[in-house]
């Protein structure tokens, strides 16, 4: 459990402690699904869990920040919130000696991070649902998404046209100030998140009217995917640069394309493999035909040999799926089933039956 003050970002994501990279990538995608903005317009508590969402997945997603996270139940210079160490009165002992014997050397210590620097965009996710054979064939397809991009009224700077963004007086555009804190040794100085600006170390007096002071406005997007055969469900394809936009100027998100193949009347697949059935009579099992299959590719004879049981599993190769990571294609896999006339007219019974005495087996006679 994280300590008072401090982030639970194992709870945030309904995961144990011990959770796979796999564990936490699912429980981040579908509470994703359930918080996004766009499925909740206008609810602020699905907005603000949705930022706590990403925050946690950010941390627990990167193999080295969730170590230290693990370690020391924080990220970074502080923990989130101010919390510390438990018993003296919310001081955190790295933060504080980096603070003291920082300024005792000259600003040898930790530095804080640029509030302004550049930062990427986050990543989106879209599900797309495809036809069997869309996936046999591959497409190109333009979809909408909504994202964040940066503002045209304002370029990004979040203040309306004419005005611009101004240092922060009270941090002086740093995003953080000292407080002198009182701990069993002493006073001593904590950096925390300046109250004023936020963290982001300037003021906008005047906000963008479109915008209201964001740097980024949300919208939906036009993107052609390009999906290539034999995906199939559960692949995730990636577009790069197109999520959402990145602030301060960084670079933008990836795009990232969950596939669902949808199932098929016809066909039905196991891996690179496309399962079918044919339906024929008992005089061509017995003595043997040919018959038509149909394919993505169009029709496909089929020889079928004399003397061919029901249940038989005959194969056409190179008629499946194309393999996504390899070359060529998976079979046709096709079951033979017989079918019995369930009303044989009189001929048909006269013809059974010589049969039937040929070779010498027993039927019900006399019944029409």
């Amino acid at each position: 459990m994280a300590a008072p003050g401090k982030k639970d970002y194992y709870e945030t994501l309904g995961v144990g402690r011990d959770a796979s990279a796999d564990d936490i990538k699912k429980a981040y995608r579908k509470l994703t699904r359930k918080y996004h903005p766009d499925a909740n317009p206008g609810d602020a508590a699905a907005e603000a869990k949705y930022k706590e969402i990403n925050e946690a997945n950010e941390i627990l997603s990167d193999p080295d920040k969730r170590a230290q996270y693990d370690q020391f139940g924080y990220v970074g210079d502080m923990p989130p919130g101010g919390g510390g160490f438990g018993g003296f009165g919310g001081a955190d002992f790295g933060d504080l000696f980096g603070d003291l014997f920082g300024s005792a050397f000259g600003g040898a210590g930790r530095r804080s991070s640029n509030p302004n620097a550049p930062r990427r965009g986050n990543d989106l996710e879209y599900t797309m649902s495809i036809s069997l054979e869309d996936a046999y064939r591959g497409i190109s397809q333009k979809i909408e998404i909504p994202r964040l991009e940066t503002c045209d009224r304002c370029s990004g700077t979040g203040a309306e046209p004419g005005t611009s963004a101004e240092t922060c007086p009270t941090c002086n555009g740093n995003g953080q100030v000292q407080q002198v804190v009182n701990t069993p040794f002493g006073q001593m100085a904590q950096v925390t998140t300046c109250p004023q600006c936020h963290g982001k170390g300037k003021i906008i007096k005047t906000p963008c009217r479109e915008c209201k002071g964001q740097g980024r406005v949300r919208k939906k997007h036009s993107v052609e995917v390009k999906i290539p055969p034999g995906v199939d469900t559960g692949v995730r394809l990636r577009v790069s640069s197109q999520g959402e936009s990145g602030i301060n100027g960084g670079p933008a998100g990836d795009l990232f394309l969950l596939i669902e193949v949808k199932m098929d009347k016809r066909f039905q697949r196991r891996g690179d493999d496309l399962n079918t059935t044919v339906d024929i009579a008992y005089p061509q099992a017995a003595l043997g035909c040919e018959v038509k299959i149909p394919t993505f590719d169009g029709q496909q004879t089929l020889d079928i040999p004399a003397g061919t049981q029901p249940g038989s599993k005959l194969r056409i190769k190179g008629r499946g799926m194309p393999r996504l990571r390899g070359k060529g294609n998976g079979d046709m896999n096709i079951l033979v089933r017989v079918s019995i006339s369930k009303n044989p007219t009189a001929k048909e019974k006269e013809l059974l039956a010589q049969i039937a005495d040929e070779l010498k087996v027993p039927i019900r006679k006399g019944k029409k």
